[in-house]
């Protein structure tokens, strides 16, 4: 859920800082949709910290690869619906009945394997449970130091942490977790912070004081 490569929205022709009519500053991505501008004013790069909040951006993150962070954003409600606000106990139960309904579903994105691999990671997550949860396990790769780009350019698409974090939990039996869609969520849950310096939303995560 992030501007990065293709697992984010961002503008690919712009690359620095645009000062909106509300004369805060954001990157061009959070410009050209009111969808996308609320989102980046109000979610992008906070942190999550519980296993729902974490299990549903992992499935979402997944979901968007290969497509527009708009496309999910604008969908989400839908998804929410479909797999009953992921939460992981009721969605790793999900038979093949389950699948077949999803794909049938034109709220959401009908991608069998990105179904399937929305079930796997629910029975995973439940998985790690033992091993002190998700929410632990995910923030464990929390790099010691973040980006600090001035423009788009700068901004890296996965990071030695965001391999590390994808062989991790490939090893625990999740899916549709590249390092590239690692790196993406580890700036939309605010692990990284990679808000250009200039924009008005540089280091709202509280994680990174920078």
């Amino acid at each position: 859920m992030t501007p990065a490569a293709a697992a984010q929205p961002r503008n690919g022709d712009a690359d620095g800082i645009v000062v909106g009519d509300d004369g805060l500053a954001r990157p061009p991505w959070a410009t050209v949709d009111p969808l996308l501008r609320e989102y980046y004013d109000t979610e992008w790069g906070l942190p999550i910290r519980d296993e729902q909040g974490l299990y549903e951006r992992i499935c979402l993150e997944g979901f968007q690869a290969g497509l527009s962070w708009a496309t999910i954003l604008r969908k989400r409600p839908a998804f929410r619906q479909a797999f009953h606000d992921f939460q992981p106990d009721i969605v790793a139960a999900f038979t093949d009945a389950d699948v077949e309904r999803l794909l049938q579903d034109p709220g959401i994105v009908r991608n069998r394997l990105k179904v399937r691999a929305a079930i796997t990671n629910a029975q995973a997550t439940i998985a790690l449970r033992e091993r002190g949860g998700l929410v632990d396990f995910v923030w464990q790769f929390r790099p010691r130091t973040t980006p600090q780009p001035v423009t788009h350019v700068e901004i890296p698409t996965q990071s030695p942490d965001s391999v590390a974090l994808s062989k991790a939990l490939r090893k625990q039996g999740f899916s549709f977790v590249g390092p590239t869609t690692m790196f993406a969520l580890m700036e939309a849950i605010g692990m990284v912070d990679t808000h250009l310096l200039d924009s008005h939303r540089r280091g709202s995560s509280g994680v990174w004081t920078d």
